[in-house]
């Protein structure tokens, strides 16, 4: 399957080595069959879902529950990182790079402190790139 996918991917990304765990919550099937960029939407829209999530936990006090979602969504974010070539990417792989591990620290922040405005910070910067590459998918 991980071999079916990497081809589908963004020019500036190259094949990294967890892609298949990232999406064990998404069809085999679909995964194989999209386009390169849904993939990444795909991608963005989980680690917003698993946010959101985490939130909620927040709100029902549940910390071991919440902490499982902050890092299910760190999981994806590393991985869109660790993909990433910077030779090909050039400064929007950088720029990306930079997002990706500010995301990152806040997101530690936020399960430190149970934090929902920091989660929300997060949140609303990938929801500018999930629009971002919505439509580029499009």
């Amino acid at each position: 399957m991980g071999e079916m996918i990497w081809h589908h991917l963004p020019l500036f990304l190259a094949r990294g080595t967890a892609m298949v765990d990232i999406l064990d919550a998404y069809k085999e099937t679909a995964i194989t069959t999209m386009d390169r960029g849904k993939l990444v939407v795909m991608l963005y829209e989980g680690a917003i879902r698993f946010l959101r999530m985490a939130m909620e936990q927040i709100d029902a006090k549940d910390y071991i529950a919440k902490g499982r979602y902050i890092g299910r969504a760190q999981d994806i974010i590393w991985e869109l990182n660790s993909v990433l070539n910077m030779e090909l990417g050039g400064q929007i792989a950088q720029n990306l790079r930079s997002l990706y591990l500010y995301m990152n620290r806040r997101l530690n922040q936020a399960n430190i402190k149970a934090d929902k405005q920091i989660i929300q910070e997060v949140i609303s910067l990938l929801e500018i790139l999930h629009q971002g590459w919505k439509a580029i998918a499009e």
